[in-house]
């Protein structure tokens, strides 16, 4: 409400005489204003905010997906470490023996000192992996740990107490090609920034044509504040609207050349999202069978390295063999091992 009096306070006294200088107007009134959308401007602002909004909500579940890979590739790689761990422990314990009956020859006087130090060396090489092993998995843990927004603590209990690699399926179902792709939130985020830029097109053209709108006021007033809940104390006005910007049409159509060329980008960006996540999806499905072959392949490896190992040490115990070949055995049985895993 407002009180509108006439500035009476600079006249002469003499033409203010019975004049009541109390007098107002009180009004309540509102506005409003309605544009039609003939030409489709507001519509396609609707499609381009749903097609924002869309492309947002994917853009968060691709970061979901990228740290569900992570915390999936930390986890492995812990699995990994503490695996590569246990072979080196096995592996102490087998150049431990082979120690011994190096020093136990050494000393019957069947051997010289050489192949004492030489089994130490192989030895103490080995038991240094273990300091390294045990770094490596608590920097994993630490990086697991945020990752799942826990604040430092053990992860024993959440792990569990399997020291396996987790095994992966013999086999992947992947459907129809496309089907995959649409999976993927990064190529879907891509089309709905494109949808978005297209519908951005829309806006821009309708500048070029008029817009029509309505508008008007409806109120009360009176010349008391009691006055206005009077039966004639209604007033209002309606009025229609025309705009049209014909002098504006050179920067218009820029704007829709300008718009048109961002939607060709948007495209362009969709495209090259679409081949990169395909060339992706296939290298990693290619690579999962090939490295099935290589495991298959590196298993047998491990255990004739293995049987190698245990040949050459019974064979030194016997006489029928130098340290050398112990010493090459047990080194290569560390290496394949560590390749498998």
């Amino acid at each position: 409400s407002s009180i509108n009096a006439p500035p009476l306070s600079n006249l002469p006294d003499e033409v203010l005489a019975g004049v009541d200088r109390t007098n107002g107007v009180w009004t309540a009134s509102f506005d409003a204003a309605w544009e039609a959308d003939v030409w489709g401007k507001f519509s396609r602002g609707v499609e381009a905010a749903d097609a924002n909004l869309a492309a947002n909500m994917l853009n968060y579940d691709a970061v979901l997906v990228t740290l569900t890979g992570d915390v999936a590739a930390l986890y492995t790689s812990i699995r990994t470490l503490q695996e590569r761990l246990d072979f080196a422990y096995s592996n102490v314990k087998l150049q431990k023996q082979a120690l011994d009956l190096a020093n136990s020859r050494f000393e019957l006087g069947a051997t010289s000192e050489l192949d004492v130090q030489q089994a130490k060396g192989l030895l103490h090489n080995t038991e240094s992996l273990n300091p390294i092993y045990h770094l490596n998995i608590d920097r994993a843990s630490n990086t697991l740990r945020f990752l799942l927004g826990m604040p430092p603590s053990n992860l024993d209990a959440m792990l569990g107490k399997s020291r396996v690699i987790p095994a992966a399926p013999s086999s992947v179902a992947i459907g129809v090609p496309a089907d995959l792709l649409r999976r993927r939130p990064d190529v879907r985020a891509a089309e709905m920034a494109a949808a978005a830029q297209s519908a951005g097109i829309g806006i821009s053209k309708a500048d070029l044509y008029p817009s029509f709108a309505i508008g008007g006021s409806l109120g009360l007033a009176g010349g008391t504040f009691a006055d206005l809940f009077d039966g004639g104390a209604t007033t209002g006005f309606i009025t229609p609207f025309f705009r049209w910007d014909i002098f504006n049409y050179g920067r218009i159509k820029n704007n829709v050349r300008v718009q048109d060329a961002r939607f060709e980008q948007a495209v362009t960006a969709y495209q090259n999202t679409a081949l990169a996540a395909a060339k992706e999806v296939q290298d990693g499905l290619q690579g999962f069978l090939r490295t099935q072959e290589q495991v298959n392949y590196l298993d047998s490896a491990v255990t004739a390295s293995a049987r190698a190992a245990e040949l050459a040490l019974a064979q030194y115990r016997q006489g029928a063999a130098d340290y050398t070949r112990v010493l090459n055995t047990q080194t290569s049985l560390l290496q394949q091992q560590d390749t498998l895993t």
